[in-house]
């Protein structure tokens, strides 16, 4: 009896979507271009990037790439940070709608009148800022550093934290300093219930429950794990947990599932079950929009040099101050 071989059934989606692979790469070497992406981008975005990492670590290497051309998947002040550490690079980002409700909640003008009230206040400010905040701050901070930052001030000097207030409490928590906060948050890691936790906890007992310092104090005192996306990818590897329940947007789900697929990754789900815990904004960026601004080197970010020259002042602090 002949042998007949299977042959593999391919979709003509899939073929689509490896022709805008490959004319990605056209355009990135075209361009000397780098793709750098936020863990919470969909998981093709990522597929394609030259490096995926949280904030401070897109921070580092947008101020060290070699490329002529950055395109940033993720937000827009993440590619404003890109433009600030880089300004000679010509930054681009696929959407520029791709927003940050926590940036936009705290506008530059209704911030600096906040300060003026605070004139003793040494400024230190969360990177998921506006460059105009940025450029009022005396330091800027990741999740990942924040705390490390803080201790490394002078012990009696007042400091105001801004824009995120869940992040500054957990950060005055554990650092032991009282912090002004601007009342702000991220609408996404406001979404997770207390309630659903606690049915997740009771479905899951064996599962470490890891989260992300955004989201509410009640949330984080039921967490065995606290840290930035970077740290919680961590977490996952050195822990001897098997399951762990994941409280950040889902988007970081995607590494943890690719680097470690043995485990078991459950997402935080948001109010009521609702699909609200991904970021809308986030999802904006995709491989058509990635392949279109690569291909038009635009949406740019434009920052005027003045203000990109005392923005950089706290970026360049941070950058020098984390280990």
């Amino acid at each position: 009896m002949t042998a007949v071989s299977a042959t593999k059934t391919v979709s003509p989606e899939s073929i689509g979507r490896q022709n805008l692979h490959e004319k990605i790469d056209v355009l990135r070497k075209k361009h000397n271009a780098i793709i750098l992406a936020h863990y919470y981008q969909d998981p093709e975005v990522q597929d394609i990037a030259d490096f995926v990492g949280d904030s401070l670590e897109l921070s580092r290497r947008a101020k060290n790439t070699n490329a002529d051309v950055i395109v940033f998947c993720g937000v827009h002040f993440m590619a404003e940070t890109a433009k600030i550490l880089s300004p000679e690079k010509k930054v681009l980002i696929p959407d520029m709608d791709a927003g940050c409700t926590l940036a936009d909640d705290c506008p530059a003008d209704e911030f600096e009148a906040f300060c003026a009230r605070h004139p003793d206040h040494y400024v230190v400010s969360y990177i998921n800022c506006s460059a105009a905040v940025k450029a009022q701050s005396d330091l800027i901070c990741t999740s990942s550093n924040a705390v490390e930052l803080i201790n490394q001030l002078p012990a009696d000097k007042p400091i105001l934290f801004a824009p995120d207030m869940n992040l500054g409490k957990w950060v005055s928590r554990q650092s032991g300093r009282k912090l002004t906060f601007w009342p702000g948050s991220c609408v996404v890691h406001e979404s997770f219930s207390e309630e659903v936790l606690i049915k997740l906890k009771l479905k899951y007992p064996d599962a470490e429950v890891i989260a992300h310092p955004e989201c509410q104090e009640n949330l984080l005192e039921l967490s065995d794990f606290v840290g930035s996306t970077s740290k919680l990818l961590n977490r996952t590897k050195e822990s001897n947990s098997a399951r762990f329940i994941v409280l950040t947007e889902p988007g970081i789900l995607h590494k943890m599932r690719n680097e470690l697929p043995t485990k078991e990754y459950i997402e935080m789900p948001g109010l009521d079950g609702c699909s609200c815990n991904s970021c809308p904004y986030m999802r904006l960026n995709t491989l058509e929009k990635i392949y279109s601004c690569l291909s038009s080197k635009s949406p740019e970010i434009i920052i005027n040099t003045d203000l990109l020259e005392r923005a950089f002042l706290p970026m360049d602090l941070m950058l020098k101050m984390s280990n």
